[in-house]
């Protein structure tokens, strides 16, 4: 029996081009995990195939990243696949373990994609730094510009709960104030 996993880490990203080639493949069976990331081992959606996986079935998959973002997590579910008679099939990469051929490949496969993320990664840590030598804000977009702090701390000054009443008329939390008097050096 072919059995299909699709999925997509975001609720906004669309299953349906996954879960079309699965059925184009003949899976007789595709289970789903929409909006849970590949680098949570915690997706129902894979639990319940790889409980309902049997000796000489095949799980199909789009690509090997669907299954997970580490080398070490594939590699151990192909092990535990191959432990249990169970093939792997991916689409895309033209893999299938059935064949020791097909073994090699999903190797060397998986191990280029993770070391194409390392490189990802690198890069990306690579760029923030540079931002921040910069003086640029790396990260979500600060709540409190410098001239809100500012006019919160001349209005609050002196005056009894003054961070407390600040953090209240800005609407944000004192840690977040206390946060901006940190970075525009007033505290």
């Amino acid at each position: 029996m072919r059995i299909g996993y699709a999925r997509v880490s975001t609720d906004e990203q669309s299953i349906d081009l996954q879960v079309d080639a699965l059925e184009r493949f003949s899976c007789e069976i595709i289970f789903k995990d929409e909006g849970h990331s590949g680098a949570s081992r915690n997706r129902p959606g894979l639990e319940r195939c790889l409980s309902q996986l049997k000796v000489g079935d095949d799980l199909v998959v789009w690509k090997l990243d669907r299954l997970g973002r580490s080398l070490q997590h594939l590699l151990e579910v192909v092990n535990d696949l191959d432990r249990r008679r169970i093939g792997l099939a991916s689409l895309s990469e033209a893999i299938n373990t059935g064949s020791p051929g097909g073994v090699l490949v999903f190797h060397i496969m998986a191990a280029l994609a993770q070391f194409e993320r390392a490189l990802i990664s690198e890069r990306t840590k690579a760029g923030m730094h540079s931002a921040r030598q910069r003086g640029r804000h790396v990260g979500r977009p600060r709540k409190l510009g410098d001239d809100l702090v500012m006019a919160a701390i001349e209005e609050a000054d002196g005056k009894p709960g003054g961070i407390a009443d600040a953090a209240t008329r800005l609407g944000v939390s004192r840690a977040t104030v206390y946060r901006a008097l940190k970075r525009v050096h007033c505290v």
